[in-house]
């Protein structure tokens, strides 16, 4: 496991911070008590010399950015108490990268916490809960903090996989054992051997098939179709389900001997409206994520985050990282506004002739005389606007240079002059200042 070596200050500063990194997995270096290792990671102030550039960050208070490690450089952050939700989730994603699960929510944080002591104890765990809410992740995190971490961890989605070819594809097959197989294949639990394999949507898996699971579990040896001779296998299994496994036997579709033989160690993930400190965590995690190579990163205001955490979240975490992918297509500057935020769901808007922002956005509602209307707005206007809006920023803060709005917006010159063409078709002149067009 890695550990993070904070400074006095950064403790000081941000405790909560640190302790949610705790939470989350990592250890606590100190100096006391040894000396860091060529994988852990710095928490450093503004100021302070950093031990090892590539692998620290710097933390100021001065201001409102964020920068990755590049080239060699430490990553750098700064914020302040009003901006501590979204700064603490970008300072984590500097710290854990990909590969660790995003949280902020007391009881997130308490599960990432269960989750590390289950992965201490090789036991067969059952995660439960909606799609799109981190199962998978959350088995990732239980593989990477168990014993098993240097071996496979091979994903299986039970129900996307042809049901003729389920037993094959776990269990393995010899040469010639079934029409097509011209050799032989050794299955997914051979090929976890001293791993984890997750069985995803286990609810989807037939029946007949849940036998042969069931004596896998049992007996640690599998059986490849036409062999008479089990294999012994040496694989944690983690299922997860997103429908409730317990009424799924009530009414026959799941076997009960094999429920409670997956149902070691339950665990579920709850739906992400009812964990609201998670939002702009995993927001600035996503921000970072699919930032790619921009200079700046967005960052979002406390509006945007505030209409993000007013959402229900059919879609969860999934439906989230849509939103904030579209956000910072939208956004062409260092900020990202509750205008850039749109949905996957229809909403419905009214066109009034204040505030100011509204006007901005559909800029025929800024003429005094024409009457407030209001009508539902479908996704694709939405974007249509949001995206003629951004256009109308990045080119202001580029002084009407077409070349330099196309690179920050990550887009060709062509493309660019199509979108202020078809602007123009609709009575929209991009080009000219806002306060023009208002007028005209």
């Amino acid at each position: 496991m890695r550990s993070i070596f904070s400074s006095a200050a950064v403790l000081q500063r941000h405790y909560p911070l640190v302790s949610s990194l705790r939470a989350q997995g990592f250890g606590l270096g100190s100096y006391e008590t040894g000396q860091p290792g060529a994988a852990d990671l710095f928490l450093i102030a503004e100021g302070e010399a950093p031990p090892a550039p590539a692998r620290s960050v710097i933390i100021g208070s001065e201001g409102r950015h964020v920068l990755p490690s590049r080239n060699g450089n430490p990553a750098r952050i700064a914020f302040g108490p009003e901006d501590a939700a979204v700064g603490n989730g970008f300072a984590r994603a500097l710290v854990a990268g990909a590969e660790m699960p995003t949280a902020a929510d007391p009881e997130s944080l308490a599960l990432l916490a269960l989750a590390e002591r289950v992965a201490q104890a090789d036991i067969t765990v059952l995660i439960n809960g909606p799609t799109g809410t981190g199962k998978e992740v959350l088995a990732r995190a239980i593989h990477n903090q168990s014993p098993r971490r240097n071996g496979p961890f091979i994903a299986i989605n039970c129900a996307a996989l042809p049901e003729t070819m389920l037993e094959a594809l776990l269990f393995g097959h010899q040469k010639g054992a079934f029409t097509g197989a011209s050799s032989g294949g050794e299955g997914f639990f051979r090929a976890a051997d001293g791993g984890t394999i997750l069985l995803d949507e286990i609810a989807e898996m037939p029946l007949q098939l849940q036998a042969k699971l069931l004596r896998v579990l049992q007996e640690r040896e599998v059986v490849p179709i036409g062999a008479s001779v089990p294999q012994a296998i040496d694989v944690r299994v983690v299922a997860c389900a997103n429908r409730d496994l317990q009424g799924e036997v009530a009414a026959g579709r799941f076997r009960a001997d094999l429920y409670y033989r997956l149902s070691v160690f339950p665990l579920s993930t709850k739906p992400l409206a009812e964990r609201p400190q998670d939002i702009p965590a995993l927001a600035a995690t996503m921000i970072l994520r699919h930032a790619g190579t921009r200079a700046v990163v967005p960052w979002p205001t406390a509006e945007a985050v505030e209409t993000l955490v007013r959402h229900d979240w059919p879609g969860n975490v999934r439906e989230l990282e849509n939103v904030i992918q579209r956000a910072l297509l939208f956004a062409g500057g260092d900020t990202i506004d509750a205008s850039h935020i749109v949905f996957d769901r229809p909403v419905s808007f009214t066109f009034h002739r204040e505030p100011a922002p509204v006007t901005q956005l559909f800029p025929q509602a800024a003429n005094p005389a024409a009457p407030v209307a209001s009508e539902p707005a479908t996704l694709g206007n939405v974007v249509q606007m949001s995206e003629f809006q951004a256009i109308r920023e990045t080119l202001a803060a580029c002084g009407g240079s077409r070349i330099e709005t196309a690179r920050r917006l990550g887009i060709s010159e062509r493309t660019l002059r199509y979108r202020l063409a078809k602007a123009r078709e609709q009575g929209n002149d991009l080009a000219r200042p806002l306060s023009m067009a208002a007028s005209a």
